[in-house]
């Protein structure tokens, strides 16, 4: 057998060129099984555009409407904070056996709660609520309180306002508003009412509002 100069046999270079021959194509199938990478996408500057305009023209259709939802909220909000105060009114009440007062201030619209004036040295406890720009609170004369009258009671730095009275048994005067409107503009309005048994306050529920 004859070898060549470099030591390897003849059929060696024919091997080589074989092997060669197989990992080439064994690397163009392992090529053809790659996927092929979509080319990537981008938006244009118009498109871009065109999607700005459309949200612009989205919310300026529906400004209007979210504008009197979040209206409604401050509304019901502000309607279950006072809501809240008569609770703790008629609790003070009768933990500490003096008339409670929650006067409503109509003209700075704003509303309290204090103990009567003359049976307390004074009330470290008194709260004072102002509502916010374009809301009102009234007190409203309506049925069981028409003939004797809302309660008007003079506050000492306040003057002569109409007031909720919870006395000390827990009961609400009966000379006390029988119904309070919390009121934004000329549409939107919730009304806070007695019970039917005037032991307490409720929200009047939104279908007997209309």
């Amino acid at each position: 057998m004859m070898i060549s100069p470099t030591g390897s046999k003849p059929n060696d270079s024919r091997a080589l060129r074989i092997g060669n021959h197989q990992v080439r194509i064994w690397s163009r199938l392992r090529a053809a099984r790659k996927p092929a990478r979509a080319p990537s996408k981008g938006f244009t500057l118009v498109e871009l555009m065109l999607v700005m305009a459309m949200l612009l023209i989205v919310l300026g259709v529906a400004f209007p409407s979210l504008k009197n939802f979040f209206r409604g909220r401050d509304l019901d909000s502000e309607a279950r904070r006072f809501l809240s105060l008569t609770r703790y009114g008629q609790s003070r009440a009768v933990s500490e056996g003096a008339p409670m007062l929650l006067w409503i201030d109509h003209k700075n619209a704003a509303y309290g709660l204090e103990a009567q004036p003359g049976y307390l040295e004074s009330d470290p406890r008194a709260v004072k609520y102002a509502l916010e720009d374009e809301m009102e609170i009234v007190a409203s004369i309506t049925g069981v309180n028409r003939q004797a009258g809302v309660l008007q009671t003079v506050l000492p730095g306040l003057g002569r306002l109409p007031a909720i009275r919870f006395t000390p048994d827990g009961f609400i005067g009966e000379s006390s508003p029988a119904e309070i409107v919390l009121r934004r503009g000329n549409d939107d309005e919730v009304r806070i009412v007695q019970t039917t048994n005037r032991l307490k306050y409720a929200i009047e529920p939104t279908t007997a509002r209309r």
